[in-house]
């Protein structure tokens, strides 16, 4: 018996279209899952889904993470097709350029509307379907959730304030859930985070890599707190996700565990 193998199991994957959930979403197909890709943009998702033309093992559902009404719609239709959701991967999220600050500007320059609009994507935005389509898990016995949290919780980037705080609300949500699952439905629901280093994607590309493709310096102050040197490769999240998917994970929940070519354990000095 392979304890790495999710062959067969069905995954959910929120913000599947974006270069994140997309590579994921992908690997979790080629281990043999059954994939959910939810998106908020019906030609990017058909676009998505139509690279895999003829594959039985992935649908694609338009879905605004934070409408109640349809998260519940697509679950049911979840249900209908594939009778189970043993996965739930949420990587919906982001920041937008209202909540970043520029270089130039303070705290008090941000705009609160788009603070509001960051922290509900990013925290509300996995809180929602964790608790809709998460009770399939729950009442199923068996199952893992996934979120994305970010270096931006472990100490103080400028800039982001919206998104770290969100993503830290993220934090204490993945670690309550897990303590949910575990106590009140077994020990084998589990609920952990992955905390992604930096990884240049088209969300932080403006503030990573100038127009002719050099170095920002706030690339150069990243890389110089990582100790391996370089960015990561989104597809070097792939691995961690498949691993907290599988029964070789079983005694893992409420963790939140970095990828981050050692950025968040190094000092600077």
């Amino acid at each position: 018996m392979n304890n790495f193998s999710i062959e067969g199991q069905v995954a959910v994957v929120t913000g599947g279209t974006g270069v994140l959930g997309g590579s994921i979403s992908k690997s979790l197909l080629e281990a043999g899952a059954r994939v959910v890709v939810l998106g908020r943009q019906e030609e990017k998702l058909q676009n998505f889904v139509a690279d895999f033309s003829g594959n039985e093992n992935l649908v694609g559902f338009a879905c605004d993470v934070l409408d109640e009404k349809r998260v519940t719609e697509v679950r049911d239709l979840i249900l209908a097709k594939w009778g189970q959701i043993n996965i739930l991967i949420n990587v919906a999220g982001g920041n937008i350029p209202g909540a970043t600050l520029r270089e130039d500007q303070t705290i008090f320059d941000l705009k609160i509307d788009d603070y509001k609009k960051v922290t509900e994507l990013n925290m509300d935005g996995t809180i929602v379907p964790s608790l809709i389509l998460g009770e399939v898990i729950a009442k199923s016995g068996k199952g893992s959730i996934i979120n994305i949290s970010s270096m931006a919780t472990y100490s103080a980037i400028t800039r982001v304030m919206g998104y770290s705080v969100a993503k830290t609300g993220i934090n204490i949500f993945t670690q309550w859930m897990a303590m949910e699952m575990a106590m009140k439905f077994g020990d084998k629901v589990r609920v952990n985070a992955i905390a992604p280093g930096f990884f240049i994607g088209d969300q932080n590309r403006a503030v990573l890599i100038n127009p002719d493709g050099s170095y920002t310096d706030r690339s150069k102050k990243v890389l110089a707190k990582t100790p391996m040197g370089r960015f990561g490769d989104i597809s070097e999240l792939n691995g961690l996700v498949q691993f907290l998917c599988s029964d070789a994970a079983s005694f893992i929940t409420g963790t939140i565990i970095p990828v981050d070519g050692g950025f968040s354990s190094f000092s600077g000095v």
